[in-house]
């Protein structure tokens, strides 16, 4: 019962979403945001603990950097793996489903080096920059 409609009267029904059931809405959901692509991109060169990705995904704060990788975690993209006993190390690693994404970050990554020099922007020199092309064989179509 809502407790904000008087009594005998009732809320109208909820539209439905204009996007339910749209492919990129449900892309977005998944691998939108800020970070997620970069998450990705940095777990495509190899399983790495928490601390090492922050160092990669730098600026990201702890807070977000958990966030985004429960979210990654929870959509069947990434795993979390224990090495030990609370407090060891977490490591992180893209699942067969997760490594799916790979022609599209790859391709995002190409764009953006494309975008940069349309732009006149010099890459970063400091070996972050993201100008490592992903190593990825075509995957197979993902699992319905």
């Amino acid at each position: 019962m809502n407790k904000k409609v008087p009594a005998g009267n009732h809320a109208p029904p909820s539209p439905p979403s204009p996007l339910a059931g749209c492919p990129l809405a449900a892309a977005f959901a998944a691998i939108g945001g800020k970070w997620k692509l970069t998450i990705v991109y940095w777990l495509a060169h190899g399983e790495l603990h928490f601390a090492g990705l922050q160092n990669r995904v730098t600026p990201i704060s702890n807070k977000v950097l958990a966030e985004q990788l429960r979210e990654l975690e929870a959509d069947g993209l990434v795993d979390r793996i224990p090495t030990g006993p609370v407090p060891a190390p977490v490591i992180y690693q893209l699942t067969e489903y997760g490594k799916t994404l790979l022609p599209v970050v790859e391709g995002m990554r190409v764009w953006g080096e494309g975008h940069l020099r349309r732009m006149l922007s010099e890459p970063r020199s400091d070996g972050m920059g993201c100008a490592l092309s992903i190593p990825f064989h075509e995957a197979a179509p993902a699992p319905r």
